[in-house]
């Protein structure tokens, strides 16, 4: 049960009676190969209800909203509703907006039965429960739930279980609006390890649904697996916590274990996840950090990132949420865990695993800008990064107590605060707006967000948590359910006051629609639409859609440019693509190639793609850009750049090993040829006595040598001239004056 909360010294509130399992060190953490007890589990997923149940005691007053206005930042926080332990207790997840305009989420307890529910809640604060777990002996249909739901194109919601099940440890089902709910699959142990399925689930393009488990796999480390909506499913990838598993081994621990977080499809086509555990830094870290990774929808594994790869761990560890791409193609973060603080980093990383330390947490004075994120982060229609932080807020005094904070950061790392919990007090609560996100944002089509805390709110017989409201003044805008596809595609549009809309259109490219309500319009992708936003008028507005709507195949150009054209051989190029699509920035790989040989590939950030090389050889290059194409956008390749490289320059420095020397004694010179910038001369030397050749030599390694016992008495002047090839001009060294004395 979110396992990173007890790694924290809580706050004072916790049980005395809580099991030592899982307690937290200061530095390591016991994420894999662990067995629970019942009382453990139980523990576990109440621990935050204790937390909040032994705060002092008021009388049971509901109070229906608590407003609290933020001037000078513009800010509106409204708590919408409190938990009343029947409705659900403890949210740790976010909510989705559905296509019938309300928001449904999960409590991880309360219900009819006590184990969770599955809820819908208005914009405007009507919360009731849909569907309450655990419903008959044994939980067949699931308990304690963690993660999130999501909707499908058909309106159904998909949504996992930590624990019940068939199996017992964990379940995945799908609930209609309407609460209908079916079980589809049921986890089980691997290697001693209950599944503990935490993460929320991720519908590819493909149609079928994949998710993490925190232990189980066939490693008993974690896994991704993978089920369709009929209910098949397939452990993807297994994770390892050892150096490695299996016969022949495979999987070291330096692919990270232990994911926490759910994953996400980038538009490459890959998805995306982060391992709270493991990595390559184990020896420098703490349970070795954790990952950021890429698997393909087949499984292909790639670890991008190993946490404390900087000193004292200054880059993070810890990330139990997962990751969002932002607009700019880059993937944005958080970490927990920074140093061996418990207060937690943002971060950007690159495709190809370049990571930026945007924002450490607790930067400010008794910890007033927040600490400890423990939830994925949103990118809204402004462009900025909105998130939660579990604790922290200028009323935490340090890391580990204050109830949290909602703030806004920029892409270059400008981290604004918000909203600080337990900032509303009543006489029936001392905090009636809330404490403890542990969930993710999500932005309504209304422009506003909406989220959840883990405990407290208005209903002091429980102190089970708010659902809440933040306007910051952002627009509406729409919402398409799938967000790609290719012609003819169903497409639904979720928005606000779609009523009388009057056309809908694809990038441009108008579409037969039907306005089914207020929130919803079903339509499909028109013929000849291009990836682009998806835009509907209204008699009122112009609602634009929050992404780009990408088209399958869309085609895509290409171009390439040299950072110096002509360069010298060995001088460092840069050859720059840049492929575009229209309205849309592509994502994907190139590949850069010297007429048909491949000089390397690079991953596109932002549209753009670089490779570095000082390999071309002297003469007259023909540089073409491949991109690779993903399926939402087509191949394209460059036309040719020709890049002239002429012989770069050489030097010559000339050395004697005796001098001055003895009539009839042995001198060797020695001569030295260095590049302009780099590479190895090739070639002879010629050594000179003023206009008369002593010798040549073939260069080895930069260096020719001459040994001569033929000079007079006297002072001779020795120079060594380079002769040059393709690639270095030639050279002469400075006169060596090489002085010969008479013989004894």
């Amino acid at each position: 049960m979110l396992q990173f909360l007890t790694y924290f010294p809580l706050i004072a509130m916790l049980s005395a009676s809580a099991p030592s399992a899982d307690s937290y060190d200061g530095v390591a953490i016991d994420l894999h190969l662990r067995a629970h007890t019942a009382q453990q589990r139980d523990w576990m997923s109440r621990m935050r209800a204790v937390a909040a149940s032994t705060a002092l005691a008021f009388s049971a007053v509901l109070l229906l909203a608590v407003s609290t206005t933020q001037s000078a930042q513009a800010q509106t926080f409204t708590t919408l509703a409190s938990f009343d332990g029947t409705n659900g207790s403890a949210s740790y997840a976010p909510l989705v907006q559905a296509s019938i305009g309300k928001l449904y989420g999960t409590t991880n307890q309360g219900g009819s039965y006590g184990e969770g529910t599955v809820f819908e809640i208005t914009p405007s604060g009507t919360l009731k429960a849909l569907y309450s777990f655990c419903a008959q002996s044994g939980c067949p249909d699931g308990e304690d739930l963690v993660a999130g739901l999501i909707e499908d194109s058909n309106g159904i919601l998909y949504g996992t279980t930590e624990h019940g099940g068939p199996n017992s440890w964990g379940t995945v089902f799908k609930i209609t609006l309407a609460g209908a709910l079916t079980t589809l699959n049921s986890f089980g142990v691997a290697n001693g390890c209950a599944s503990d399925p935490e993460s929320p689930l991720v519908q590819a393009t493909n149609g079928v649904l994949y998710g993490t488990t925190n232990c189980g796999g066939i490693n008993g480390a974690g896994s991704v697996f993978s089920v369709t909506t009929g209910g098949s499913l397939n452990t993807t990838y297994s994770f390892c916590a050892g150096p490695s598993c299996g016969d022949p081994p495979i999987n070291g621990d330096n692919n990270g274990f232990a994911p926490q977080a759910g994953l996400i499809q980038a538009t490459d086509g890959n998805l995306y996840g982060t391992t709270v555990s493991g990595g390559v830094n184990a020896a420098t870290s703490p349970n070795g950090g954790g990952t950021v990774f890429k698997i393909t929808p087949n499984g292909g594994l790639t670890t991008l990132y190993s946490f404390c790869s900087l000193s004292n761990c200054t880059d993070g560890w810890g990330p139990v949420a997962g990751l969002v791409q932002g607009t700019d193609g880059n993937f944005y973060g958080t970490t927990v865990y920074n140093g061996y603080d418990s207060a937690g980093t943002v971060f950007k990383i690159t495709p190809s695993g370049e990571l930026t330390t945007l924002y450490t947490f607790c930067s400010q004075s008794d910890c007033a800008d927040g600490s400890g994120p423990s939830a994925p982060l949103i990118q809204a229609t402004d462009g900025n990064f909105y998130g939660t932080t579990s604790y922290g807020g200028n009323t935490s005094g340090g890391t580990a107590t204050g109830w949290g904070t909602i703030f806004q950061i920029t892409p270059s790392g400008i981290l604004t605060t918000l909203y600080t919990f337990c900032s509303e007090s009543t006489s029936e609560s001392p905090c009636a707006d809330g404490g403890r996100s542990f969930a993710a944002l999500v932005q309504d089509t209304d422009g506003n967000f909406y989220g959840t805390t883990s405990t407290y709110g208005t209903d002091s017989s429980c102190y089970c948590g708010t659902v809440f409201s933040l306007s910051v003044g952002l627009g509406a805008f729409v919402k398409t359910l799938p967000t790609s596809g290719k012609a003819e595609t169903a497409v639904k549009i979720l928005g606000t006051d779609l009523t009388g809309a009057t056309s809908v259109t694809f990038n441009g490219t108008a579409a037969a629609f039907t306005v089914v309500s207020s929130s919803e319009i079903t339509t499909s992708v028109p013929a000849g639409a291009t990836s682009g936003s998806v835009t509907v008028m209204t008699p009122g507005s112009t609602l634009i859609s929050n992404v780009p709507f990408l088209i399958a195949g869309s085609p895509t150009s290409t171009s390439v440019t040299s950072s110096r054209n002509p360069s010298a051989f060995g001088q460092s190029v840069t050859f720059t693509a840049t492929v575009s699509a229209s309205s849309v920035t592509p994502a994907g790989t190139v590949t850069f190639k010297n007429g048909s040989v491949t000089l390397g590939t690079a991953t596109l950030v932002g549209g753009v793609a670089t490779l570095t090389t000082t390999t071309l050889s002297a003469g007259t290059h023909s540089i073409t850009a491949v991109y690779n194409g993903v399926p939402d956008f087509s191949s394209s390749t460059s036309s040719a750049l020709s890049q002239v490289v002429n012989p770069a320059t050489s030097t010559v420095t000339l050395t004697s090993s005796l001098n001055p020397s003895t009539l009839g004694q042995s001198v060797t010179f020695t001569a030295t040829v260095a590049p302009e910038f780099s590479g190895t001369p090739k070639g002879t030397v010629k050594f000179k006595n003023r206009n008369a050749t002593l010798g040549s030599a073939t260069l080895t390694d930069d260096v020719a040598t001459l040994t001569t016992t033929a000079l007079g008495v006297g002072t001779h002047s020795i120079t060594a001239v380079y002769d040059g090839n393709a690639s270095f001009s030639g050279s002469t060294s400075s006169v060596l004056a090489q002085v010969v004395n008479p013989a004894p």
